[in-house]
């Protein structure tokens, strides 16, 4: 965890057009906590991705699972990512190892199996499990909690035979403080297209 990088980072909130307009009016966001979000409890952006996120809440609309979502749209946000768990550096990548290490523990002390993630990773059963233990432990210790959770998710086909670019790859920021949203707005058309 650290405060190396830059501070505010614009991140898109794909969702239904009503809720969008709710949010834009100052509604709080609903933090999601399934337990296969792969970055922990939080409310989630895609970071410098508009298009990614309009096209998230595209998807849903046509699924029977999840939040409901009639008209696809999605809106900006500034956040300010404090103390950030960046797991695309080495001591964020420590913090999971170390969490990893004690979900493992608990688990052979209750002999449990470890949760597991889907096939296709996009259900992150335990991912999500090695997060929660993360927070626990902080909180535990008397340690200040993790504001923002970063992640590079890869996802999609690759875009060419043997490569290592895929077509849905992305930056993800689970937000855990809400206060870390500074502000919201709707994202220009010309930025949708």
């Amino acid at each position: 965890m650290h405060d190396l990088s830059s501070h505010f980072v614009l991140g898109y909130h794909g969702c239904d057009k009503k809720v969008a307009e709710r949010l834009l009016k100052g509604a709080p966001f609903r933090t999601s906590d399934n337990d296969w979000d792969w970055l922990g409890p939080g409310i989630y952006f895609w970071e410098a991705n508009p298009k990614r996120g309009l096209a998230f809440a595209s998807d849903i609309s046509r699924l029977k699972r999840g939040p409901k979502i009639d008209a696809p749209y999605v809106i900006g946000a500034v956040i300010d990512l404090r103390s950030c768990l960046d797991t695309t550096t080495l001591s964020g990548i420590a913090m999971v190892e170390s969490a990893y290490g004690m979900l493992q523990t608990l688990h052979a002390e209750m002999a449990e199996p470890l949760p597991s993630n889907s096939r296709d990773l996009l259900r992150r059963y335990l991912d999500c499990a090695v997060m929660k233990v993360m927070h626990t432990s902080r909180k535990e210790q008397g340690l200040p909690p993790v504001d923002t959770v970063r992640g590079i998710f890869v996802e999609g086909d690759p875009l060419y035979e043997n490569s290592g670019f895929y077509a849905k790859t992305h930056t993800q920021i689970c937000v855990c403080n809400p206060d870390c949203i500074k502000g919201v707005f709707r994202v220009p058309d010309r930025f949708l297209t």
